[in-house]
């Protein structure tokens, strides 16, 4: 998924830069406030969808082959859809749509990956998603605190995620045609990608959106959070 380019908005909504900082804090901690509540829903989701047998079933079906880029161009659809619609509006019924809507995306994509953690090996991979779990948080909590910390614009970065997405796309396409696993390097060089994300979303966050624009902060950076943690989780599991 490419990052989100910020939209202008009505001149009425300050930016964010030219706040003083008690509003600045405010915003900065209604966004990841929402983050959390999108992780939290993700995972009563998550569980929620593992113990929908035929869906479990349906997705790892999909798993395999072309079908796969079937999934994941309808998920690219759904989750740029959402992406519109919490960055063009200052409605908040549609913003929080638009963030269930990206989350329940998420929540459905993942079936496959956390239902082979869960089901396909033995108890440790329990240990292995919360492993994990706990170094994606790591990594986005580092990222986030040097943009936050340094206030430098990534915005630059904009162009590179481009290029190295279209780059990842080939790749996964290539695979399939030629029947070869991408492998731990291809992952690995997703985990970058995804930390490059992440200090672009949070970039954003500091120098683009403006006072009323928590909801759409927020769904940009949780989207870089699941795709860290999507192959973080892959390379762990690879590990075993």
């Amino acid at each position: 998924m490419q990052p989100t380019e910020f939209k202008q908005t009505p001149s009425k909504y300050q930016p964010l830069i030219e706040v003083d900082d008690t509003t600045r804090a405010t915003f900065y901690r209604k966004t990841y406030t929402h983050v959390a509540l999108a992780v939290l829903l993700f995972i009563v989701l998550e569980t929620m969808l593992l113990r929908i047998d035929p869906l479990v079933e349906l997705m790892l079906s999909l798993a395999q082959g072309w079908t796969w880029l079937l999934v994941l161009g309808g998920f690219m659809f759904a989750t740029s859809y959402a992406e519109k619609l919490a960055h063009t509006t200052h409605d908040k019924t549609t913003q929080y749509g638009a963030l269930f809507l990206f989350v329940l995306a998420e929540a459905i994509i993942f079936v496959p990956l956390v239902y082979i953690a869960l089901f396909y090996g033995e108890m440790e991979y329990f240990s292995t998603i919360n492993q994990a779990a706990i170094m994606t948080l790591a990594l986005f909590t580092g990222l986030s605190a040097v943009v936050l910390l340094t206030k430098k614009d990534f915005s630059f970065l904009r162009s590179f995620l481009a290029i190295g997405f279209v780059i990842a796309i080939g790749a996964i396409i290539a695979g399939m045609i030629f029947g070869f696993n991408l492998g731990l390097v291809f992952s690995a060089g997703m985990v970058v990608l995804a930390a490059g994300t992440i200090l672009y979303q949070t970039s954003q966050l500091v120098h683009k959106y403006d006072t009323d624009q928590y909801v759409g902060a927020s769904l940009g950076l949780f989207a870089s959070l699941m795709l860290l943690f999507w192959y973080v989780l892959s390379i762990f599991m690879g590990r075993d």
